[in-house]
């Protein structure tokens, strides 16, 4: 059943700072199961916006960044949360919530890196109400799944009253707040791979303070085999308009001898697959200079992990 109501508050132009109010008039719609969601979606396409977590949606309509003519709140579609293995690979749903990664044996055990990010996404209170969907259905460049996830070549499943299709994480974001979904299409999971046995990986963020956004981040996974690197990813977030894989550092350093030395010196290279800017968090200079520091500590951190083992 579908539960709808409208709101009665009319648009004032005094709110244009976060407060308690929501001061725009919007449809409201509770859908059932999934498939009442993708009927709404379909109906009222790029005028509705979808609330999960919440913890974005409702910050934005506050201070009238976005101004949704319809709000379909999708929290009580339980078939959408969970996080189970099949096969070679882990699937999440998107309104998994973050306390639930958190606190997941799988994650922990196959995805240290994108356990690094949960852990320091926000606090606990933010954690039990946001989702890892609505991290990247906001598609920031700060997106704490974002670099994670790419290092692991995930893939996003969206859903539409019309089917469903894959799409790899890297080509998922176009630009800052913008995707390749369509106005009637859903996030319905995340499918990762599995690592390859003796992959390690890592995740640094770099804030103003723990609760912050990340002035710049960089997730890594790393596999060295007779002493050579194998197979090394990285991705780097709040460095350019979308998060992006920084391929020709990762070209440049595959097949190299491992050593301290030859990643110190290859890993300059990430400060020219980012185009960061200046904002109210960091400047672009700082995080150029900050990219390489932190893809070198969390290569070192990626390798150490196989070596002594995964420790969480």
């Amino acid at each position: 059943m579908i539960v709808m109501a409208q709101t009665s508050i009319k648009p004032s132009r005094h709110n244009l700072y976060n407060t308690h109010i929501i001061p725009v008039s919007f449809e409201y719609f509770a859908p059932a199961n999934l498939q009442e969601a993708l009927e709404l979606l379909d109906k009222y396409g790029a005028d509705a916006k979808i609330l999960a977590g919440g913890t974005d949606l409702l910050v934005k309509m506050k201070m009238r960044v976005v101004e949704p003519k319809y709000v379909i709140n999708i929290k009580k579609l339980k078939e959408l949360a969970y996080i189970k293995e099949e096969g070679n690979v882990v699937r999440i749903g998107a309104l998994t919530k973050w306390r639930q990664l958190e606190k997941s044996d799988i994650i922990k055990k196959y995805f240290p890196a994108l356990y690094d990010a949960v852990l320091v996404m926000a606090g606990t209170q933010i954690r039990n109400m946001a989702t890892i969907g609505g991290n990247l259905c906001n598609a920031s460049p700060a997106a704490d799944s974002a670099p994670p996830l790419m290092v692991y070549e995930a893939k996003v499943v969206l859903a539409s009253k019309d089917g469903e299709r894959e799409v790899p994480i890297t080509e998922f974001f176009t630009g800052p707040g913008r995707t390749v979904m369509k106005p009637n299409e859903l996030l319905k999971e995340i499918v990762i791979p599995k690592p390859e046995e003796g992959t390690g990986s890592a995740f640094i963020k770099v804030t103003r303070t723990a609760m912050d956004l990340a002035k710049i981040s960089a997730a890594t996974a790393l596999k060295v085999e007779d002493g050579k690197i194998k197979l090394v990813r990285i991705a780097i977030g709040s460095a350019a308009p979308t998060p992006v894989r920084c391929r020709k550092t990762e070209e440049a350093l595959t097949g190299k001898p491992f050593t301290p030395e030859l990643i110190r010196e290859t890993v300059k290279m990430v400060q020219d697959e980012i185009s960061p800017i200046d904002d109210v968090r960091s400047t672009a200079f700082y995080r150029k200079e900050v990219s390489k520091v932190i893809v070198e500590d969390a290569l070192m951190i990626s390798h150490e992990r196989v070596i002594k083992g995964w420790f969480k």
